[in-house]
């Protein structure tokens, strides 16, 4: 029997890339969107999920377990990008961005953990991002949520491994994805005190465009699903953008802060 997967987010970016290598491996694969009429060519069945309505993620898991009666491994991949000063990102804008990059993903790990109890087996993989391990310039919302999952997962892991329920995370660094379309941005206001904000939403804009194929975060997924014993957690990306959790580590607080510093020109 082919293992189910339900990757949120599925139907665009890396969760796609995930959805269409894991189907070519064989799985059986279940991505979700907001909108799943809109991708009617898509390789693997998209079903109708908002991570921000509980009912829709009840629906979504009891209309999959219908028509499989499993889910073996849930791959959390909705998210969402934000950018601005924190002082001028609205307030509705920094909430719905931890609604959607911890809550949403907390509620679905909730809907699937009562089949995998029932199975005594699951794999959970939360997709986080290397911007999680450290806080970054006018990308101080997003790097919170994306750490706060981190942090969530390493508790959760430690929870359910009685029910032989595995979790872990995987990190992606920058990848040529339309998460730059999709991200807020706050407004850039002429009168603002943050007068290097437009020149470093470019260059974050820039990096995105130009960086690597999303396809690397799917392999690593795979990798993960075939490892006897995952590791807590896994990190894909450019080697600078994976050294710089390193350096984190292992420098002082302000020189690392200084290198961040030199590197966005501010």
């Amino acid at each position: 029997m082919s293992k189910v997967v339900l990757i949120t987010g599925g139907s665009s970016g890396i969760g796609k890339s995930i959805g269409e290598f894991l189907t070519d491996k064989g799985f059986k694969v279940y991505g979700t969107s907001r909108n799943p009429e809109r991708y009617t060519n898509s390789k693997f069945p998209i079903v109708a999920l908002d991570v921000n309505n509980p009912e829709s993620i009840t629906t979504a898991i009891s209309e999959i377990l219908k028509n499989e009666n499993t889910i073996d491994i849930l791959i959390n991949n909705a998210g969402v990008g934000i950018t601005g000063p924190i002082e001028e990102i609205p307030n509705d804008q920094i909430q719905h961005n931890f609604d959607t990059n911890v809550f949403g993903p907390i509620n679905v790990i909730k809907a699937v953990l009562p089949q995998m109890r029932i199975q005594r087996s699951g794999l959970i993989i939360n997709i986080t991002s290397i911007a999680g391990y450290m806080g970054l310039p006018y990308r101080g919302i997003y790097s919170a949520s994306k750490g706060a999952l981190a942090l969530i997962t390493e508790a959760f892991r430690m929870e359910v491994k009685d029910f032989n329920i595995k979790m872990t995370t995987i990190a992606p660094g920058d990848f040529a994805t339309n998460i730059a379309a999709g991200r807020f941005h706050a407004t850039v206001h002429p009168n603002s005190p943050y007068t290097k904000y437009k020149s470093v939403l470019s260059d974050i804009d820039e990096h995105v465009d130009s960086s690597g194929d999303p396809i690397e975060v799917a392999k690593k997924v795979y990798q993960v699903i075939n490892a006897k014993n995952p590791k807590v957690h896994y990190k894909v990306g450019a080697f600078m953008q994976k050294f710089s959790i390193v350096l984190k580590h292992i420098l002082p607080d302000t020189v690392y802060e200084k290198l961040l510093l030199n590197h966005y020109k501010l």
